[in-house]
């Protein structure tokens, strides 16, 4: 797989999964959207500035508003809810989102955790 790699030829694979790119390929198609967004085989649809765009677009804050530390209650609520979006429904990681908004791991977590996603088709 390595020596692949290193010309330039790409093939399915996972490590999880043993058998050479088409066997992969196959196990890919055969399952669900459930078990996709379970394991995180999605690609990411946007990055996190076009979804910081969109969110702040909705809420009407500013990008600069957004990775800052203002304590505003529309900003706080754009903030939560893009950690939510580039989390829950991204797949990006919570340090990742934290790291694009400024704030801590464990600003983000707490905004993350147990909370309903909100309307997607919106933002994404």
């Amino acid at each position: 797989m390595l020596a692949l790699r290193s010309m330039g030829i790409k093939e399915a694979s996972d490590q999880r999964i043993l058998g050479d790119g088409t066997f992969v390929g196959q196990l890919l198609e055969e399952i669900d959207d459930m078990g996709r967004e379970n394991l995180r085989l999605t690609t990411r649809p946007m990055d996190l500035a076009l979804l910081a765009e969109k969110v702040c677009e909705v809420h009407g804050v500013s990008s600069w508003e957004l990775r800052s530390g203002s304590r505003r209650a529309e900003i706080v609520e754009a903030r939560r809810v893009f950690s939510l979006l580039a989390v829950k429904e991204l797949g990006y990681s919570g340090a990742a989102a934290a790291r694009y908004l400024g704030v801590t791991n464990s600003c983000v977590t707490r905004a993350v955790s147990g909370k309903v996603v909100p309307q997607k088709e919106k933002y994404i």
